[in-house]
């Protein structure tokens, strides 16, 4: 292999990248399709490198790669680099590898966005991070620096604050590429970046995962119009920081081909399907998930849940208790774990709120005995849980029929939004928020389950700060669209109580409020698509979602 060219640019990018598959190392290295394929087969022939399975929802199954130990050793003496200093300067340590094995969704998606890049500044130098505020930064073949950073489904409104901040006040680059996880967390991120000094374009990761360099998917955050990946990169200025991580402290070879590696969390990322992984978010966002309830959010029948939900209940990621009479899912503290390390969150963090795990092992199941102060919440108050659970596997079920499709699903804690009115902070803290697609129109969404608000006083405290921030631009710029409000009520006599008031606030405030009511058992009749909703200007029910 001493003189292959291929062989020895593949071994090198996959010391920097570590997990490329065959088309990323082809785009990266400049090397035909043909070449990197003979590369990498005899690479592996010769067990210098090793294939890595892998799969998930925004990228097709694939075959990525990963240097062995003598992959390693070849390397450095190709390189005429001596071995520990390889270890420390590279990410080819098998702390790294494991790292790196436990972001593997999130590593296929930034890569697909490098090989949209190595088609415009071909050729490319690229560096990846293990803590830095940036995932990966790219250094174009004019020497600008590009820097891109994905932001991960779990990661909280508090911890994005704290990257962006860290970002805002590290070294410049000549642009920043970042990945949301939805619009709706893209448009946050874009407030927050309008005081940066450097370029910023941000788009939706499942758009980039799939987008070339000419689709227009990209949004600098002042608003501007949507631009290409190729327009985008014309305009940033000439930054050339190249940022250096510490080098690691303590470091070691990967494991010897043959050696029993054990299942360990940060290795279960690369075994789990899309499904799988899909099965883990919703649980995720939803802890306490009927299995019935999880089918339906899911699209598949019991019998194809049941194939879903065995290997993470063998691996010991998913909790599965008896609650009232009914089996619930909940996903376990190893579970959180492996959500937590790909999206670059706080395991503890997560722990302290999700955990479903008990406090005392002796002192039964019961919510006070749970060890997650928001999953203790919603099991206090099961009903409403359960009830919030249901309209939405409802709105999942039925959204097929009707021709539409639910693109976003956001729990209490991401479907709060936080404004300013009349100099003060304020808030609304819906039950559930969403958002279902009809063609190209898109309709927001927020759920409020309502069981206590019976008394007049209690639904004004309940109007009042969706008056506030309709009452504000605030819902143009978090959506596009105005939202609707929806509002359930279990009695329709409540319900009919909350329509009068809601009329007679929005008569006395000038605020037009897109607020739709119905009741438990118009819901369950006719579900959530259907003719099921009163306005206070329509009080013939009717479709909320025209």
């Amino acid at each position: 292999m001493r003189g292959d060219a291929p062989a020895l640019s593949v071994l090198g990018w996959l010391s920097r990248l570590p997990l490329l598959d065959r088309l990323e190392l082809a785009a990266l290295s400049g090397w035909s399709r043909g070449s990197v394929y003979r590369a990498v087969g005899a690479l592996e022939r010769e067990r210098l490198v090793e294939p890595v399975r892998h799969a998930a929802e925004l990228i097709a199954p694939t075959r990525r790669f990963a240097l062995t130990a003598a992959g390693l050793r070849q390397l450095a003496e190709a390189e005429g680099v001596d071995l520990e200093r390889l270890l420390r300067e590279r990410m080819v340590s098998e702390h790294a590898r494991r790292l790196f094995l436990g972001r593997i969704d999130a590593l296929a998606t930034l890569y697909r966005l490098c090989c949209a890049v190595a088609d415009i500044g071909f050729p490319l130098q690229a560096r990846c991070y293990r803590a830095a505020p940036v995932d990966l930064c790219l250094r174009l073949a004019d020497g600008r620096s590009i820097a891109l950073l994905r932001l991960g489904r779990l990661n909280e409104r508090g911890s994005v604050a704290r990257r962006l901040a860290r970002l805002q006040g590290g070294p410049r680059f000549a642009a920043v590429l970042l990945l949301a996880p939805d619009e709706t967390r893209l448009r946050d991120a874009a407030r927050r970046l309008r005081t940066m000094s450097e370029p910023c374009f941000l788009s939706v990761e499942r758009d980039a995962a799939r987008a070339g360099p000419d689709a227009r998917i990209w949004r600098a955050p002042s608003g501007s119009p949507p631009l290409s990946l190729r327009e985008a990169l014309d305009l940033p200025g000439t930054d050339r920081s190249w940022p250096v991580e510490r080098p690691l402290v303590r470091v070691s070879a990967p494991i010897e081909e043959g050696n029993p590696v054990r299942l360990s969390v940060r290795t279960l990322s690369a075994r789990l399907g899309p499904s799988e992984k899909r099965a883990l978010d919703l649980l995720a966002d939803w802890p306490w998930l009927r299995l019935d309830h999880l089918a339906k959010l899911l699209g598949v029948s019991r019998s194809r849940l049941r194939g879903l939900l065995r290997r993470p209940g063998e691996w010991g990621l998913i909790n599965r208790l008896a609650v009232s009479g009914r089996t619930r899912l909940a996903l376990s503290d190893r579970g959180l774990a492996l959500l937590a390390r790909r999206d670059r969150a706080s395991v503890g963090g997560l722990r302290q709120r999700w955990s479903s795990e008990l406090i005392d092992a002796k002192g039964g199941f019961g919510w006070r005995n749970v060890r997650g102060t928001r999953t203790r919440q919603l099991l206090r108050n099961l009903a409403h849980t359960d009830a919030v659970h249901g309209f939405l596997a409802a709105l999942a079920e039925q959204a097929p029929s009707k021709g539409r499709q639910l693109v976003q699903l956001d729990p209490p804690h991401r479907a709060s939004r936080y404004f300013r009115f009349q100099c003060r902070l304020r808030s609304i803290q819906p039950d559930a928020f969403g958002v279902l697609r009809r063609e190209d129109r898109v309709q927001p969404f927020f759920l409020e389950w309502e069981r206590r608000a019976i008394r007049p006083s209690t639904m004004a405290r309940r109007l009042a700060p969706y008056l506030h921030y309709f009452s504000s631009k605030r819902p143009v710029e978090d959506h596009g669209v105005p939202p609707l409000v929806l509002v359930a009520f279990e009695a329709p006599l409540a319900a009919g109580h909350f329509l009068r008031l809601t009329r007679e606030a929005q008569q006395g405030s000038g605020v037009r409020l897109p607020l739709w009511v119905s009741d438990c058992s118009t819901l369950e009749e006719r579900g959530p698509l259907g003719s099921a909703w009163r306005s206070s200007e329509r009080p013939i029910p009717e479709r909320a979602f025209g």
